[in-house]
């Protein structure tokens, strides 16, 4: 019963106190409490979606600058691997070319098939006719023109070499008088070469070239350094070398004796008084140029006119005409005036011999047709003159009697004297004439070259010419050439060396080229006219006109 009672109470007392109206003002700011609070969750949600936001944004932008560099670094790497894939098909590319053209170079070199077989046939690759279908004289034409111009200034240049040669020889004689031989250049013999010594000489004045070797004083002697020797040398200074001053025993310093003041009463066993040497200090008094121990082309050039002019004091009392200097740039460019007027022109030029062959340094270099790079004074220009002569007289005894081959190189420098003197001179000169009929008698045989065939012989030199200057190639004959017959003791190292192209300069200078090839098609065209001209109006007793 008191639990029962117990509990009814206490239902009671929890209804009075639970009943809303017992605590008014507590229970009227809950609904506002909630209100605010989820006004603040909301602005704070919102808050949260913000940020959210702008962390997506973020990362978004973060994911897209990784793709962009991973983009670039694919295609870095791609480009890496594209480049050395082209490198390596270029280099490819570039070997192929060059097998190829040293494959070419072997097989055919000299002229084409077509222009050897005969004269009216195309070369390959000209898009047309030889010559641009211009036509030369016939063989009648030819042979009364060479007959009546030409045959006879063989003559007058035997009677020019037999007079300038007694002269040079007293001249030369003069000059070592002069010289102390013990601390002067000593003077050999000279040695003539050339058209005038090659019997192909048309134009006037006649004109002599006579090579004046010459050596040091002892204990000295000159150590030529060709370009193919193992130095580094530009393309426009191959075919050139230089030239050292040593001692003979190899060393550039000399003995003791010319570095040290020895007392009156002392005396050098290996040098008398007499034939003391200067010191190898004193390079200036050997030719060489400052500072250096190679040979100085200016300080020759000074040196030979300087010993020519008083020479020449010596012995011009004997003789009736006058001694002087012809161009400035050659040192041995002489000239002998004639009380009548007239004048004999020669050249004196002063060369170094390299080792035993028959190979010379010239002292000057020699004038080109175009401006250029200037060499330096200590470079020399290798000369083959010697050997020239020697394969053009070994090549005349294989040769029928009469042959034409000396004919044809007349009457085409005769032709390109006459066009220089018309249009003024070009790229083009009688050395390269001579140049390719030394590569063609060494493709012909012997028997293509007999008198008959003079016509034909003339019409295969200017295609051979032709093809050259549309190919901008013309090899020198010797450099590199070795089907030259080893009867010609040439130097192994000219032998192995690579060919030199003498028609490089047309590759680098266009103006040049073209007015060197407009010269040439107009040598041609104006060919028939002046041959018929001269033929025609030149006595019998006047072989070649002045000019």
């Amino acid at each position: 019963m008191a639990m029962g009672l117990f509990r009814v109470c206490l239902v009671v007392v929890t209804a009075i106190i639970n009943h809303p109206l017992l605590f008014p003002r507590e229970n009227a700011t809950v609904p506002e409490n909630e209100e605010e609070i989820i006004r603040k969750m909301q602005a704070h949600q919102e808050k949260l979606q913000l940020e959210q936001l702008r962390l997506e944004e973020e990362v978004a932008r973060l994911a897209a600058e990784k793709e962009a560099l991973e983009q670039v670094a694919e295609e870095g790497r791609q480009q890496n691997e594209t480049r050395v894939a082209w490198d390596l098909w270029s280099t490819l590319c570039m070997i192929l070319f060059l097998m190829i053209e040293v494959w070419r170079q072997d097989h055919q070199e000299g002229p084409s098939p077509e222009c050897l077989g005969g004269e009216e046939d195309e070369l390959p690759g000209l898009g047309g006719a030889p010559l641009q279908g211009l036509t030369l004289p016939n063989k009648a034409t030819l042979g009364h023109f060479y007959e009546r111009c030409i045959r006879g200034a063989t003559a007058d240049a035997a009677r020019t070499r037999e007079f300038l040669e007694g002269f040079v020889d007293d001249l030369l004689e003069a000059l070592r008088s002069l010289c102390n031989r013990d601390t002067d250049m000593e003077v050999e013999d000279f040695i003539g070469v050339d058209s005038m010594y090659e019997n192909w000489q048309v134009d006037r004045p006649l004109l002599c070239h006579l090579f004046v070797p010459f050596t040091p004083p002892e204990p000295y002697r000159f150590h030529p350094e060709l370009w193919c020797s193992g130095r580094s040398v530009p393309l426009d200074r191959q075919g050139y070398g230089q030239i050292k001053v040593v001692c003979a025993d190899g060393d550039t310093l000399s003995c003791i004796c010319g570095k040290t003041k020895l007392g009156e009463d002392m005396l050098c066993l290996l040098h008398g008084r007499n034939s003391m040497a200067p010191p190898c200090g004193d390079m200036e008094n050997l030719l060489c140029a400052t500072d250096s121990l190679y040979l100085d082309t200016m300080q020759v050039m000074k040196w030979f006119q300087t010993a020519l002019t008083r020479a020449w004091k010596g012995i011009a009392h004997k003789y009736e005409f006058d001694l002087a200097f012809g161009q400035l740039d050659s040192p041995g460019s002489l000239k002998i005036k004639f009380r009548s007027g007239k004048f004999m022109p020669f050249n004196l030029i002063p060369v170094i011999q390299c080792d035993d062959s028959d190979l010379y340094f010239v002292s000057h270099l020699p004038r080109e047709p175009s401006e250029g790079t200037p060499a330096s004074s200590t470079d020399w220009l290798l000369s083959f003159a010697v050997y020239e002569r020697h394969f053009l007289r070994t090549t005349l005894k294989a040769l029928p009697e009469g042959a034409c081959h000396l004919s044809c190189l007349q009457i085409a420098s005769f032709l390109l004297s006459k066009q220089s003197r018309l249009t003024g001179p070009s790229g083009l000169s009688s050395y390269h004439l001579k140049t390719a009929l030394l590569h063609l008698l060494l493709l012909r045989q012997a028997a293509d070259w007999k008198a008959g065939q003079l016509d034909a012989r003339l019409h295969e030199l200017l295609c051979f010419l032709e093809k050259s200057l549309l190919e901008k190639k013309l090899h020198h004959f010797f450099i590199g050439n070795r089907k030259v017959p080893e009867a010609m003791g040439l130097p192994e190292a000219v032998l192995r060396a690579e060919p030199l192209n003498l028609f490089r300069p047309f590759v680098l200078q266009r103006s040049l080229y073209r007015k060197t090839l407009d010269s040439f098609y107009e040598m041609l065209k104006n060919a028939p006219a002046l041959i018929s001209e001269y033929s025609l109006h030149v006595p019998s007793d006047q072989p070649t006109p002045k000019s």
